[in-house]
């Protein structure tokens, strides 16, 4: 008899933004007593399902919490888009880890969440106590955001979820080659039910609204504030790139290994923006570093 694979606890968590509260769902595996802590935060337009694969892996040995960040998922929409911001989502952070009662976590985050945990690993007193980093750095490449902005927001519906999966894999091939099944597996949790029949997308499309606000002024702002924040990690981290990036150059990754937490690089051949983690060689490197002496 086949066991059916483990299913994760749907929780939620009350927090605080700038016109009142908002409530952002989190998925928990393994042992809810347990004291090593995982965090995983996914990318800009994805959802905390995208970790199942990994969490199952670390979920005899850790606790292992994957956030619908606000505006995704199971998460509430915020009232104000431009509200849709990573000094927003770190906020929450810090109340999901007060929620969680964990007085040390690791981090693991895809693209923008590799950028909130790296917000919140540079904070004085930061309960951050091993970070990885999975595609990106302080210095974001131009080309990547004006791909991510061909899609982002953009108001579609699938008429079933194997003509959704064709259509997010053509804006997805980069993130390396993927079975039908991993495929199927990683756009099921992307898709909510239409109004009028077929699936949609499942996050808020204003999350595109501060996104193509963003002017090259507050850019260069931006990326010499991260390069600061980043300075001001202690936390070991693991910097994972996909070889073939287009949003973290290797310049930029080979600066973070000298610098800062002065990260150790790894990289993923035949892979791009970014590496999904759902891989073998990927989530051993990703257990490895977490659950080292």
């Amino acid at each position: 008899m086949t066991t059916a694979p483990a299913q994760p606890r749907l929780e939620q968590v009350l927090c605080l933004d700038a016109h009142g509260l908002h409530r952002m769902a989190y998925w928990e595996w393994g042992d809810a007593g347990n004291s090593h802590v995982v965090v995983c935060v996914h990318g800009l337009s994805r959802q905390g399902r995208d970790f199942d694969t990994l969490a199952r892996d670390l979920a005899d040995a850790c606790r292992v919490v994957c956030p619908d960040v606000v505006g995704r998922g199971r998460s509430d929409r915020l009232a104000d888009p431009m509200g849709y911001t990573v000094p927003t989502y770190v906020a929450d952070m810090v109340t999901l880890v007060a929620r969680l009662g964990a007085e040390r976590i690791d981090w693991v985050g895809t693209s923008m969440g590799g950028l909130i945990g790296l917000g919140l690993a540079s904070l004085a007193g930061s309960p951050v106590r091993r970070l990885v980093l999975n595609d990106v750095g302080p210095a974001i490449e131009p080309v990547a955001l004006a791909r991510i902005g061909t899609y982002l927001g953009q108001p579609v519906t699938w008429a079933s979820v194997d003509e959704a999966a064709d259509a997010l894999w053509a804006i997805s091939q980069s993130f390396g080659p993927h079975t039908r099944e991993e495929w199927l597996a990683l756009t099921r949790p992307q898709l909510v039910p239409a109004p009028g029949g077929g699936f949609v997308s499942h996050y808020d499309p204003a999350i595109a609204v501060p996104f193509r606000a963003v002017t090259p002024e507050a850019a260069r702002a931006g990326e010499a504030a991260l390069w600061q924040a980043y300075d001001r990690v202690s936390a070991p981290t693991l910097l994972l790139r996909g070889a073939q990036s287009d949003l973290l150059a290797l310049a930029t990754a080979q600066a973070m290994t000298r610098r800062g937490p002065k990260a150790r690089l790894v990289e993923f051949a035949g892979v791009g923006h970014a590496p999904t983690l759902v891989h073998a060689d990927q989530r051993a490197l990703v257990r490895e570093f977490l659950l080292a002496p």
